[in-house]
């Protein structure tokens, strides 16, 4: 499953998100009296470099990070996206299909999700046209957001056409 990004924009953006996300970590690990491994650092680096591209599960995390380390197991996955998700340096999602995945977190940083229902592709977006109906209708029942979750659900308008699911049917 791969993701498209329409707000976060190119390689400069991402490398500067990915920056302050490993400062992020290092001030936590440093408060918390975490220490580094070796399979951790390659967990955090291959997720940084992946999850700033694309909503990743731990089976697709852990298939990645054993390309660069193998032998890293399951439970280390988990407990080091535990930790990266406590640290404010990822965010937990879990979408209709059931999976949790994970994504690089920015503070003060918030964009919606659309998932094809089709291929299973995540566009990630931003729209103030949104995001200001959904003020206005709290305010209407005398609420103040303090945060939310926004997952539109389609279907791919180029049907049996579109090169994701095409994409998606060749490797199954």
């Amino acid at each position: 499953m791969s993701d498209e990004s329409l707000g976060h924009g190119g390689t400069l953006i991402r490398d500067e998100r990915v920056r302050r996300a490993r400062r992020v970590l290092s001030e936590y690990m440093n408060t918390g009296g975490k220490r580094n491994t070796r399979q951790r650092d390659v967990i955090v680096d291959v997720f940084f470099e992946v999850g700033s591209e694309r909503h990743l599960s731990l089976q697709e995390l852990q298939e990645q990070v054993q390309r660069v380390e193998p032998g890293v197991g399951f439970a280390t996955v988990y407990r080091t996206m535990k930790m990266l998700t406590d640290a404010g340096v990822a965010h937990e999602r879990r979408f209709d299909e059931g999976t949790t995945r994970y994504e690089l977190a920015e503070v003060g940083e918030h964009h919606d999700h659309l998932i094809c229902i089709d291929c299973g592709h995540i566009f990630e977006f931003e729209d103030e046209v949104i995001e200001s109906r959904q003020r206005e209708v709290a305010t209407r029942f005398g609420l103040e957001i303090t945060t939310h979750r926004h997952e539109i659900y389609a279907t791919c308008a180029l049907g049996s056409t579109c090169e994701r699911r095409l994409g998606v049917a060749k490797s199954a």
